[in-house]
C-alpha cells in the first residue's frame, strides 16, 4: 500500500512538475516563434514604408531637377545683362515655381561671381555675394550635373527656416562657367511627410547624402549631423550600396533601430525608414503578455491559448495584407499625381511634333514640289516621329487634365433627357423629381462633362439615402450668386442646377473636404472619392461655382452655377478637315511661335497659299512689329504656351493697347486654357492642318473687313 502511495505521490509530483514544465516549454517555443514573426512583420512594415518614402523623395527630387532644367533652358544663351533686364518677369516666374512647389523655399539665378541676378524672394535682388556657398562652389571647376548641398541657414537679409540647395551649372556656348541655377529645399517638408506616414510608435526616417550628411531626420534633430562613411552605418551600406536592412545603434542619437535604406535613383541620396528595436520588442512582449495571462490558469487552457495565438496571427496577417493593398493604392495615386503634372507639358510638345508631321504631309501633297524640298519635309517627318516616340514613353498614365469642349445647349432639355438614365441608376425605390423651366436656358459648356457631373451627384445622393428616398433636380435662373462669382455677373446672369436629396446629410466638419480628390466617407471599395471632385473641376473650368448645404438627418443640396448665354446664340459647326485651303491673296499674317519647326512649316504652308508671312518667336517681338506698323497685318496667329509672355497675354496686351487686328490662338495644351477657357479669342487646336489654318485665318480677316466696311 505504501509503495503504491509513494508511486502515486511520485506520479503526482511528476504530473505537477510536468504541469509546470510543459507550459513553460510551450511558452518558450511560442515566444521564439512570436519573436521571429514579430520581427518579420516589422521588416515588411519597414520595407513598405521605405517604398512610400522612396517614391516621395524620388518624385520631389525629379520635380525640382526638372524645374532647374527648365529654368536653365529659359536663360540659356542670355547674358547677365539680358537676365537683369528681364529681372522682374523672371522673378515672377521663379515665384510661381516656388509657390507651386511646397518643398521649395526659394529659387535663384547667379552670375559667375556668385551675385544673385534673380531670385523668387525679393525684386530686385540685393547685391550679396554667395560664392562661398557649397551649391555654388561645386560647379565652378567642372560640370557635375545636379548638386545637392548641405543644410544651411539663410543669410541676412533673408530669413526663415533652414534649407539645402539643389543646383545646376550655367554654361556658355563654349562650355565655360557663367553661373549657377539653384533651388532652396525645405528639410521640414520631408520631416512633415515622415510625421504623417510614421504613425507607428518608434518610427524613424532619415534623408541623407552618400557622404553621410543628413538632410532631414525624423524624429527631428536640433543639430546638424554627419555620419562617418567609414563608421558602422557606412560599412554596412558599402556591402549593399543600392538597398538593404540593418540593426544598429543610430549614431545621431544612440538609439538602436531596425533600419531599411534605399538609394534614390541616380541621385547621391539615401532614404531610410525604420523602427526602434525597443518598440519592436514592446510589440512582442505585449503579444506574449497576452499569451501568458491566458496560459497561467492551467494546462487545460494551453490548447485554447494556442488557438487564440493562431487566430491572432491570422488576423495580423490579414491586417498586414489590407495595409499592403492600401499602401500600394497610395503609391499608385501619388504616382498618378506626379505624372499628372508632367502630362500637360509632354502633351504640348507632342502636339508640336504632330503639327510638324501634319504640315509636312500637307506640303508634300502640293503639286510641282522640288525634290530638295520634298526630301526636307520627309526628313522632318522622320525626325519628328523619333522625338515623338521618346515623348510617348513618358506618358505612363492619363493625367486627367484636358481642355473642355464647350457647346451651346439647353440645360433644362438636357436634364430632362437624362431622366430615365438617372432613374435606372438610382433604382426603383428612389423617386426622381424634376422641376424644369418652360423657357430655354442656354449655357456654353462641355455637355458630356455636364452629364457626368449630374450622374456623379445622383450616385452620391443615392448612396447617402441608402437606396431609398427622393432626389429633386431643379433648373432655374439664379437670383443670387456666391461671392466668388459676384465680379463675373454679366448681362445674362447665371443658371442654377440644384440637386437635393433626402439622405443622411454631411457632417459640418467634412463639408470643407468633400470636393478633394480621393476624399470619401464611404467604406473601402464603395467609392474612389473622385465623383464630387469631377463636379468641382467641371464647374470651375466652365466659369461657374458649386455650393453645398447639408444638415445631418435632413439631406444635402448641391447647387451648380453656370454662366448663361443669350437665347439667340446657336451652336456653330466647324468646317470639316477635308475642306480645301483658302488662298491668301496677299493677306499679311504675323505668326508668333517659339517652336522653330512648327513656325517654319506654318510659314511655308501659308506662303505656298499666297499669304505674306512675318515670323517672330516671342510675344515681345510681336508687339514691337505691331507698334511699328499695325496696318500691314491682317491677322495675328500666336501659340499660347511660350516662355515669358504667353500667347493669351499677348492677345490681352493687343486688346488693351487698342490695336484693331484679329487674333487667332493655337495650343496643344495650356493649363490656363484648361482652367479659364480661351477668353473669347478664336482658338485652333494643335495639331492643325495647313487647310484648317488657312480657313480660320481667312475667316478672322474677312470678319474684320466686313466690320470695317460696315463702319465706313
Amino acid at each position: 500500500m505504501q509503495g503504491a502511495q509513494r508511486n502515486s505521490l511520485k506520479l503526482l509530483q511528476w504530473m505537477m512538475a510536468a504541469s509546470l514544465a510543459l507550459p513553460i516549454a510551450l511558452f518558450i517555443i511560442a515566444s521564439a516563434i512570436s519573436y521571429h514573426s514579430t520581427n518579420d512583420i516589422a521588416d515588411r512594415e519597414i520595407e513598405r514604408t521605405l517604398d512610400v518614402a522612396h517614391e516621395h523623395a524620388l518624385k520631389v527630387f525629379e520635380t525640382i531637377d526638372r524645374s532647374l532644367g527648365e529654368l536653365n533652358e529659359v536663360v540659356r544663351g542670355l547674358s547677365d545683362e539680358a537676365i537683369r533686364s528681364r529681372e522682374e518677369a523672371l522673378h515672377r516666374r521663379l515665384k510661381r515655381l516656388t509657390d507651386s512647389l511646397p518643398q521649395l523655399k526659394s529659387a535663384w539665378i547667379f552670375d559667375a561671381e556668385g551675385h544673385a541676378l534673380v531670385n523668387s524672394l525679393l525684386s530686385p535682388a540685393p547685391q550679396i555675394k554667395f560664392a562661398d556657398r557649397d551649391y555654388f562652389n561645386a560647379h565652378v571647376d567642372q560640370n557635375i550635373g545636379t548638386f545637392i548641398g548641405t543644410p544651411l541657414t539663410p543669410r541676412v537679409p533673408y530669413q526663415g527656416a533652414r534649407f539645402f540647395g539643389m543646383s545646376r551649372r550655367r554654361d556658355s556656348d563654349d562650355g565655360s562657367f557663367i553661373g549657377v541655377i539653384q533651388a532652396s529645399v525645405y528639410p521640414e517638408y520631408f520631416e512633415s511627410f515622415y510625421a504623417r506616414i510614421g504613425s507607428e510608435s518608434g518610427s524613424f526616417f532619415a534623408l541623407g547624402r552618400t557622404d553621410g550628411v543628413l538632410l532631414a531626420h525624423y524624429p527631428h534633430l536640433d543639430h546638424d549631423v554627419r555620419l562617418d562613411p567609414g563608421g558602422p552605418v557606412g560599412r554596412k551600406i558599402a556591402l549593399s550600396p543600392e538597398h538593404g536592412m540593418m540593426t544598429i545603434a543610430w549614431p545621431a542619437d544612440g538609439i538602436e533601430r531596425r533600419i531599411g535604406y534605399k538609394r534614390v535613383a541616380e541621385y547621391p541620396i539615401y532614404v531610410s525608414a525604420g523602427l526602434e528595436t525597443a518598440a519592436i520588442r514592446s510589440r512582442w512582449l505585449a503579444t506574449m503578455g497576452q499569451h501568458l495571462i491566458f496560459g497561467l490558469p492551467a494546462t487545460a487552457l494551453l490548447f485554447f491559448i494556442l488557438a487564440l495565438a493562431l487566430r491572432r496571427t491570422q488576423n495580423l496577417q490579414a491586417e498586414a495584407a489590407r495595409r499592403r493593398d492600401a499602401e500600394e493604392a497610395l503609391k499608385h495615386s501619388q504616382r498618378l499625381e506626379a505624372l499628372g503634372q508632367l502630362t500637360g507639358g509632354v502633351a504640348h510638345d507632342f502636339n508640336n511634333l504632330l503639327t510638324v508631321i501634319r504640315a509636312s504631309i500637307d506640303l508634300l501633297n502640293r503639286p510641282q514640289l522640288s525634290e530638295e524640298r520634298r526630301q526636307r519635309y520627309i526628313n522632318a517627318i522622320t525626325e519628328a516621329v523619333g522625338r515623338a516616340a521618346k515623348l510617348t514613353s513618358q506618358l505612363l498614365a492619363f493625367a486627367r487634365r484636358q481642355t473642355l469642349k464647350p457647346e451651346v445647349f439647353d440645360v433644362g432639355a438636357r436634364v430632362q433627357s437624362l431622366r430615365d438614365m438617372i432613374a435606372t441608376l438610382t433604382g426603383p425605390a428612389i423617386e426622381v423629381v424634376m422641376r424644369l423651366p418652360a423657357a430655354s436656358f442656354l449655357v456654353n459648356a462641355d455637355a458630356g462633362q455636364f452629364e457626368t457631373a449630374l450622374f456623379n451627384m445622383a450616385v452620391n445622393a443615392r448612396d447617402a439615402m441608402q437606396g431609398r428616398g427622393r432626389i429633386t433636380f431643379t433648373v432655374e435662373a439664379a437670383t443670387a450668386v456666391p461671392d466668388s462669382l459676384a465680379h463675373l455677373v454679366g448681362s445674362h446672369g447665371f443658371i442654377t442646377v440644384t440637386v437635393t436629396d433626402t439622405g443622411s446629410g454631411i457632417p459640418a466638419s467634412q463639408l470643407g473636404r468633400i470636393f478633394e480628390p480621393f476624399f470619401t466617407t464611404k467604406q473601402v471599395g464603395q467609392g474612389t472619392g473622385l465623383g464630387l471632385s469631377q463636379v468641382f473641376g467641371f464647374v470651375k473650368q466652365s466659369g461657374g461655382e458649386v455650393t453645398v448645404a447639408s444638415e445631418i438627418g435632413r439631406g444635402s443640396t448641391f447647387t451648380l452655377y453656370l454662366p448663361r448665354v443669350p437665347a439667340e446664340v446657336l451652336p456653330q459647326r466647324q468646317a470639316p478637315d477635308t475642306a480645301p485651303a483658302l488662298a491668301g491673296s496677299g493677306m499679311s499674317v504675323l505668326v508668333v511661335e517659339d517652336n522653330i519647326e512648327v513656325a517654319n512649316f506654318a510659314a511655308d504652308g501659308l506662303t505656298e497659299l499666297g499669304y505674306s508671312v512675318t515670323l517672330v518667336d516671342n510675344a515681345s517681338d510681336a508687339l514691337a512689329e505691331l507698334a511699328a506698323d499695325v496696318d500691314r497685318f491682317d491677322v495675328v496667329f500666336s501659340d499660347v504656351v511660350m516662355p515669358g509672355m504667353t500667347g493669351l497675354d499677348l492677345a490681352h496686351a493687343i486688346r488693351d493697347r487698342g490695336i484693331d487686328v484679329p487674333i487667332v490662338l493655337t495650343s496643344g495644351y495650356s493649363h490656363v486654357l484648361a482652367q479659364d477657357g480661351s477668353f473669347g479669342f478664336e482658338l485652333l487646336q494643335k495639331p492643325y492642318s495647313i487647310e484648317a489654318l488657312s480657313r480660320v485665318l481667312y475667316k478672322a480677316a474677312r470678319l474684320r473687313r466686313v466690320r470695317d466696311g460696315a463702319a465706313e
